[in-house]
């Protein structure tokens, strides 16, 4: 028996034929260590060069993986919103394709929600000097105005390893269709009273292919967004249609204090 209850791992995928076998190949061996009921899920978000093709190979290959297609691009919030709501584990967690952080930290996160009895766990890079003084400006900008509009404490909001009981997915609904959705993943976790932690890791950039999540009009969205969904973001309701079924779950304790939303 694995030490850790059942895990969906999945990840967005678009134009990544040579990125998706590597990391499905590593999600598998990682979770195999941990867990005996997991499953890889690689949301295809109609990609247009061979990553159907070799998603669908490993599907064959390996029973714990599925892929599900978009027809048509709907951007990273889609297929992140696709993801979350087809998992079926009791913890869900998703990461670039490119692998930006070791998938063997894993362990670490679900001892940590373990240890803590936390209900996400958020992982923020040690060191993004690699990315270039562009990218890094952009994150600094972009995570100072998420914590000062929402009164939290997490250092690096858009990082791609977060990882999470159902539980949360079950009690909030998303939105977003761009970027701004870990922002709101996050927020209205810590809103609804979950406990939501973080660590650092060690970040891995790309080294095949290029990441589109910093251009101009990536972020011109992704603060449209912010701007759109603010109100509901910093407040939310209850969900109209959660992420995951049940339609509602009540939150185990009671919202922290502004200011100490999430610890680090």
């Amino acid at each position: 028996m694995g030490k850790y209850p059942s895990i969906s791992l999945f990840f967005p995928a678009w134009n990544e034929e040579d990125y998706v076998e590597r990391a499905v190949e590593r999600a598998l061996e990682a979770l195999a260590r941990l867990t005996d009921d997991y499953e890889v899920i690689i949301v295809n978000d109609a990609s247009t060069d061979r990553t159907q093709e070799i998603c669908d190979a490993l599907a064959a290959k390996h029973p714990q993986v599925r892929v599900i297609t978009h027809p048509e691009n709907l951007k990273l919030g889609g297929a992140m919103r696709t993801g979350f709501s087809s998992s079926t584990k009791d913890i869900i967690a998703y990461s670039d394709i490119d692998l930006p952080w070791d998938m063997r930290e894993l362990e670490r996160a679900l001892h940590l929600m373990e240890y803590l009895e936390a209900d996400m766990i958020c992982a923020f890079r040690f060191d993004r000097t690699s990315e270039g003084p562009k990218r890094i400006i952009y994150s600094f900008v972009y995570n100072m105005l998420i914590r000062s509009l929402f009164d939290i404490q997490i250092k690096d909001v858009n990082f791609s390893f977060k990882v999470m009981h159902r539980r949360v997915l079950e009690s909030i609904e998303l939105k977003s269709q761009g970027s701004f959705i870990d922002a709101e993943l996050v927020v209205k976790a810590i809103r609804k009273g979950f406990r939501v932690f973080q660590m650092g890791v060690d970040y891995f950039p790309r080294t095949r292919g290029i990441s589109t999540l910093a251009s101009p009009s990536v972020i011109v969205k992704m603060v449209k967004e912010l701007v759109r969904l603010y109100p509901e973001t910093r407040t939310p309701t209850a969900p109209q249609q959660p992420v995951r079924l049940p339609p509602t779950v009540a939150a185990l304790r009671t919202p922290p204090a502004p200011g100490r939303a999430a610890r680090g």
